[in-house]
């Protein structure tokens, strides 16, 4: 079966080269103009993976993201003209997976696309340390690889396919300490760019669903990296 790509942008140009390039690689592609419309496809449809602009009539592709990250955790690239660190980073710190610069290339849109729905849809199929039915536990902490949940004790935390990634990483390693490089890798799969602050931001988001921002599971080392403490 075909992924379902959405792809919400108002600028009929930016989605038809879009549609026309997903769905010579196979992908299902269904179009939005606006915000709310983005929000009605998402919650009526089983959209995959979805492609959002940020300068969005009605509702701009952030807050459309955060309405998304209530609901559910599939993987969201940002699409946006705008350039600098601090869009990108409020775009991560939301809960994006990947941001894509206008102007693009497209077969570099389709190759992040393709990306971002292989690392999601292909968690907790990698070898691991792992406990009864691949989870992974660390204290009050669970991890179920299978779907992709993070439980504290029997509260449930939503996590975008990036910080699973990353929880996963340092609960198969707890006590152990992590670059930002290592971490970025394990995270993103990709290759580290060291002016790049996503980890930093990461970190600090998940801290924030673990503990309200404390640093009681995942620790600073400084000059080193961080690590997840064994409980």
């Amino acid at each position: 079966m075909a992924y379902k790509i959405l792809v919400a942008d108002d600028e009929a140009e930016i989605r038809d080269v879009l549609r026309l390039y997903l769905e010579k690689e196979g992908y299902e592609v269904v179009e939005a103009v606006d915000g709310p419309e983005a929000v009605r496809v998402i919650r009526q449809e089983k959209i995959d993976l979805a492609v959002l602009d940020i300068m969005m009539p009605g509702l701009d592709g952030y807050r459309v993201l955060r309405n998304i990250r209530e609901e559910s955790n599939l993987p969201v690239l940002m699409l946006s003209a705008r350039c600098s660190d601090s869009d990108k980073i409020l775009g991560l710190d939301l809960g994006a997976d990947d941001y894509i610069t206008k102007p693009f290339v497209p077969l570099e849109a389709v190759a992040r696309v393709k990306s971002n729905l292989r690392r999601f849809y292909a968690l907790g199929a990698g070898e691991g340390r792992t406990t009864e039915g691949g989870t992974l536990r660390v204290g009050d902490l669970r991890l179920e690889q299978d779907s992709c949940l993070l439980y504290r004790g029997e509260e449930k935390i939503e996590l975008t396919s990036v910080e699973f990634r990353i929880m996963k990483l340092f609960m198969e390693n707890p006590g152990k300490v992590f670059t930002k490089q290592q971490i970025f890798e394990a995270g993103w799969e990709e290759s580290y760019m060291v002016s790049d602050n996503s980890v930093m931001v990461c970190i600090s988001k998940l801290r924030a669903k673990l503990d309200g921002g404390g640093g009681g599971y995942i620790s600073t080392i400084r000059g080193l990296g961080y690590r997840m403490e064994k409980m």
